[in-house]
């Protein structure tokens, strides 16, 4: 008798870590069908810096764990030449958000904890080493240099459209990108960076495709219709809405000016006595247009850039952001835009206002240069005839390209801001330098 009671205790025992091993654990099945890296855990994942004050003294940076880690925090030290930078480090303690997965019907019902922490006082033009995590579970120590506060050269990389199928096909578009231009001070994405704005699978792959990338080269991140989606899906009834993952993973500045819809979509940045207004080409236009103006008439800075998604000169077939064109765009010309990025439209355009002179290597005076482009491999046809006749609102097309995903270098250093395109092989394929007088602000074009 008691032999038998240990034979069913022993079969008992084998069962039971045989179908642990195959991951029959009954908490487990809240992971089915996701890849490891999509999983939270306690360490840190999904990392990444964006501006959120003053770039030459402070960074926001955001990251992800499961549910277990309550209290997070953020240490920061000027990098050193040896680990023992680190000794010197200061502690932030994050602002912690749990957030819940599940609100959209595609995900897995998981709630996650993403924190949050503002660097402050930190020294201008400086090379710092941070990590973000908890006492047993730190991510590696990551750097980035803080702005000058004085105008000095500096580089960044843009991208357009990421959208679909961004592990396969993005990843190396934006590996590429920090192969050519490693020491970028920043990144602009100009918009759909995924494609369907609350699915989780996505933002993952977005994540994963750049990896250590986005918790080194500080993102300003653009909003775009693909950023926008019905809770219950593409055909559903309920009013579409931004992303779900939008707020809590990007720390973006909040312009209390503007109606709460348009928070951390629409904000501006200030580089180095450089302009970047962003803005939420989808909607509440009239209400950005005022802002538009209030940011471009009070400052003084030496080059002026605005970003949205869609393209204020489209260059595909079926697209037209008219309102851009007609109310936007005499902006612009007023205040001394020198360089508008858009996306949207799944090609490549290069063009200028006003319209001078269209010959290679010839110089031309110029107002603004406008650019769209496309960095994930949903690519769109060239409406050439439309094109076109964006002559009579002055707009010179210099440059096309279709089927290729590009990324965009450019860099500004003294009256020059150089604008370079690059396929994803790495190849230039595009290239133009605005020459500028800052006493009168006139400025030429040299297309190489």
């Amino acid at each position: 008798m008691f032999k038998c009671s240990y034979i069913y205790l022993f079969l008992l025992i084998f069962c039971f870590n045989i179908n642990a091993q195959n991951g029959s654990n009954p908490h487990d099945h809240k992971y089915g069908g996701l890849h490891h890296w999509e999983i939270p855990s306690k360490d840190p994942d999904r990392i990444i810096l964006t501006f959120n004050g003053d770039p030459s003294t402070k960074r926001a940076v955001t990251w992800r764990t499961d549910l277990s880690v309550e209290k997070s925090e953020a240490q920061i030290a000027v990098a050193g030449i040896n680990s023992s930078f680190a000794n010197e480090a200061s502690s932030y303690i994050a602002s912690t958000e749990k957030f819940d997965l599940g609100l959209y019907k595609s995900n897995k019902s998981l709630i996650v904890n993403y924190h949050s922490v503002v660097f402050e006082n930190l020294k201008p033009n400086t090379l710092y080493a941070y990590r973000v995590g908890s006492t047993e579970n730190w991510s590696e120590w990551i750097q980035f240099k803080t702005a000058n506060t004085d105008y000095s050269p500096t580089k960044f990389v843009y991208f357009g459209d990421a959208q679909n199928d961004i592990l396969n096909h993005w990843s190396r578009v934006i590996r590429m990108a920090y192969q050519t231009a490693p020491n970028a001070s920043f990144v602009i994405h100009a918009g759909d960076l995924v494609n369907t704005a609350h699915k989780d699978s996505e933002w993952a792959q977005w994540f994963k495709a750049g990896g250590f990338i986005h918790s080194q080269w500080t993102a300003i991140p653009v909003v775009g219709n693909h950023e926008f989606n019905r809770m219950d899906g593409y055909g559903g009834v309920k009013p579409r809405r931004l992303s779900i993952q939008w707020r809590p993973q990007f720390n973006l500045p909040i312009e209390q000016t503007l109606d709460s819809k348009l928070h951390e979509t629409v904000y501006t940045v200030e580089y180095q006595d450089i302009l970047i207004v962003v803005l939420n080409s989808t909607g509440h236009l009239e209400e950005q247009t005022k802002y538009i103006k209030e940011k471009l008439k009070n400052n003084n800075a030496k080059w002026k850039i605005v970003t949205c998604h869609h393209s204020v000169f489209s260059p595909a077939e079926g697209r037209d952001f008219e309102y851009a064109r007609k109310i936007w765009k005499p902006l612009f010309d007023k205040y001394g835009v020198d360089l508008v990025l858009n996306g949207h439209d799944h090609t490549y355009a290069r063009g200028h206002i006003p319209i001078k002179s269209s010959n290679i290597g010839q110089s031309a005076n110029i107002k603004t240069l406008y650019i769209t482009s496309v960095s994930g491999p949903k690519q769109y046809d060239l409406d050439k005839e439309k094109i076109k006749n964006y002559e009579s609102d002055g707009y010179n097309a210099v440059k096309f390209g279709e089927q290729t995903q590009f990324f965009q270098v450019i860099s500004i250093e003294n009256d020059k801001l150089i604008y370079s395109a690059y396929t994803t092989l790495g190849t230039l394929y595009d290239k133009a330098i605005i020459t500028k007088d800052f006493s009168t602000g006139k400025k030429t074009i040299s297309n190489q």
